[in-house]
């Protein structure tokens, strides 16, 4: 079954008409300044190097390049003392980086992020406001004299001004989620909160840097009423700060909640319309306010700037999924869209992963890269060659991600799928709770194969010529073991019967997590993990944990299944080896297994994949065909 190249978009978004008419991608005047657009590349942490370097450079111009208004830069400690993670960058060694991007990024405004991350730092002694444990670490810090406060205050004054010196249009100063400037305005971290310190501070950033902007990313709401910040609060202070700085951004979360700022799909998109809009009403038009809060899809932003909730629109996220999202929008096209999984871009952890994203596999890869490129380097890199048709079996996110590689490097290709339905597995994680973006990356990913013309015949077993270029894509197999694979319970190939279900999930990735989620709204679920939490691989583990409390799943924790039987499991403790049964219809959350028969696959077909990886290693198999000629 062909799929129509002059069908509607199967993204559902529209964003045809003049860019004029759209004010978010729109060159615009802000405060004075001129602004590409009224779209902002906010600060996050990307562990690429201790200093800001050529590897910042890349990343942000790529942004910039993308047509963002306002680059904020990863948020810099004010004093040598202060780690808030292993590869923050300090102040007093990003000058030149500082440079290096500003003159990257023209003509978006470059805004050097500013902090201190105060009892949360892991440094050797942390400092605070009071001798008041860490709500996440517990780790007891060290109280600023009156003398030491005025040191913080002084050198923000002197890191803002390095930061105007270097080239940047102004700064930003950190008083949100991870901040000292935070934690002198909470109950939370002392007994006598006051937000005196980050009046200080601005009003010295602002003699500093005179008329270079100055905006501030301001903790409105610690979701901890009984001694945290309120949003009744955070107005007073707004009020006092507003005729200070150029903007703010409204965040949320503390230590207790750090999941709270950049929440997975779980959580409605623009969650912070409301504090915006509230923060807008206290300014007063003195100072532009940031609308932020998982923003992802133009639509929404535009929605909040024509509402009067906003200025501008933070959309990081949607920025680190497409490089290019304001000039894509400019032209009409649906962005690459974000699936806020957090899988990748939530690198502040243990293990210090560079940052990432689960949908542009160019992230975080070395510059210059020489497997993974970016679509806004994509024409420079790659070039037509006379060749035959390439042809791609299989049209999930492997064989998808590789056929569109392909057409943009100039080359004929046709994709085979034995399904009635191009997508692969994406279509039915997309049915689980906090995975239904997925369902838009499909439908993107099969527009813009269409839009570059490739060939795709559905509901094909096999179509296979004697010679040629074959990409392989077909997909992983069910392993045999005892029990319902989860693949084809998701897809709903493999209907449960009523009653309880185990589910045996050794993997910990998230699937297992999401399918309990699910099943439990209807009947009794156990999900047994050889770990000491569930779904030990996601970002999100606080939150999954609690969302399989408060529905009702049994969490057997540090257990490992030894008997399988379709109707009940026999399970061991880990430690002890305490064998005890439990009842109910075995769903085999274990690895798949890859298709025997081509040793060139990619994706599932290769090896068990995530999304991320299968992205990944399908653009990279179709950059060294076409590098091949």
């Amino acid at each position: 079954m062909p799929v129509d190249p002059d069908g509607p978009s199967r993204s559902g978004a529209d964003y045809s008409g003049s860019p004029a008419g759209y004010s978010l991608v729109a060159g615009c005047e802000v405060r004075g300044r001129h602004l590409p657009s009224r779209v902002l590349f906010g600060p996050h942490a990307t562990n690429l190097a201790r200093r800001l370097g050529p590897e910042h450079v890349g990343y942000y111009r790529a942004r910039a390049a993308g047509g963002a208004g306002v680059v904020v830069t990863e948020v810099a400690s004010v004093t040598p003392d202060d780690r808030p993670y292993e590869y923050a960058p300090l102040a007093s060694e990003s000058r030149d980086g500082w440079a290096a991007i500003a003159a990257a990024c023209s003509p978006a405004l470059v805004l050097a992020g500013l902090g201190h991350a105060g009892s949360q730092s892991r440094g050797p002694l942390p400092r605070a406001p009071a001798v008041v444990p860490d709500p996440a670490t517990r780790v007891v810090p060290r109280p600023l004299s009156a003398a030491e406060t005025d040191e913080v205050v002084e050198a923000f004054a002197t890191a803002a001004r390095a930061a105007v010196d270097a080239g940047c249009g102004g700064v930003e100063v950190q008083a949100g989620q991870y901040s000292l400037l935070r934690q002198f305005g909470s109950g939370l971290s002392g007994p006598t909160p006051d937000d005196r310190v980050l009046v200080d501070v601005l009003r010295a950033v602002r003699d500093a840097v005179g008329d270079a902007w100055v905006g501030v990313r301001l903790c409105v709401d610690e979701l901890a009423p009984w001694a945290g910040i309120t949003l009744e609060q955070a107005l007073e202070t707004v009020d006092r700060v507003a005729d200070l700085v150029d903007h703010v951004v409204p965040v949320r979360g503390s230590a207790m909640s750090v999941g709270a700022t950049r929440p997975d799909a779980h959580t409605p998109t623009g969650f912070l319309a409301e504090e915006c809009a509230a923060v807008r009403s206290v300014v007063a038009g003195r100072c532009a306010v940031v609308l932020a809060g998982s923003v992802v899809d133009p639509g929404q932003a535009q929605a909040a700037l024509d509402d009067g909730i906003a200025d501008l629109v933070e959309m990081t996220r949607a920025q680190i999924a497409d490089p290019t999202l304001v000039w894509t929008v400019r032209d009409g096209r649906t962005p690459r869209p974000c699936v806020l999984t957090n899988q990748g871009c939530r690198v502040r952890d243990v293990r210090n992963p560079r940052i990432a994203c689960t949908v542009e596999p160019a992230v975080g890869a070395p510059v210059p890269g020489p497997n993974v490129t970016s679509d806004v380097s994509m024409a420079a890199l790659l070039t037509s060659v006379a060749a035959p048709e390439v042809l791609v079996v299989g049209a999930g996110p492997a064989g998808l991600e590789a056929a569109r590689t392909l057409a943009l490097g100039g080359r004929a290709v046709r994709i085979v799928e034995r399904d009635e339905e191009p997508g692969g597995l994406l279509r039915a994680i997309a049915t689980l709770p906090g995975r239904h973006r997925f369902a838009g990356l499909a439908d993107w990913l099969v527009d813009e194969v269409v839009r570059l013309g490739v060939s795709m015949q559905l509901g094909i077993s096999s179509d296979l010529p004697d010679g040629g270029s074959v990409l392989f894509a077909t997909g992983g197999l069910d392993a045999p073991r005892p029990g319902l694979p989860i693949a084809a319970v998701v897809r709903g190939t493999a209907p449960l019967p009523d009653g309880p279900v185990v589910l045996d999930d050794p993997l910990g990735d998230g699937a297992a997590v999401a399918l309990a989620e699910h099943l439990a709204q209807y009947r009794a679920v156990a999900l047994v993990t050889p770990d000491q939490v569930a779904g030990k691989q996601l970002a999100d583990l606080v939150g999954a944990n609690g969302r399989l409390q408060r529905v009702g799943v049994e969490r057997v924790l540090e257990h490992r299944v030894v008997e399988r039987h379709p109707d009940h499991v026999v399970v061991a403790d880990v430690v002890t080896g305490t064998r005890r049964t439990l009842v109910g219809t075995l769903v085999d959350a274990g690895p798949r297994l890859p298709a025997p028969t081509h040793p060139g696959a990619i994706g599932d077909a290769r090896a068990p994949r995530t999304v991320a990886e299968a992205i990944r290693e399908g653009r990279r198999a179709a950059e060294g065909m076409l590098r091949a000629g």
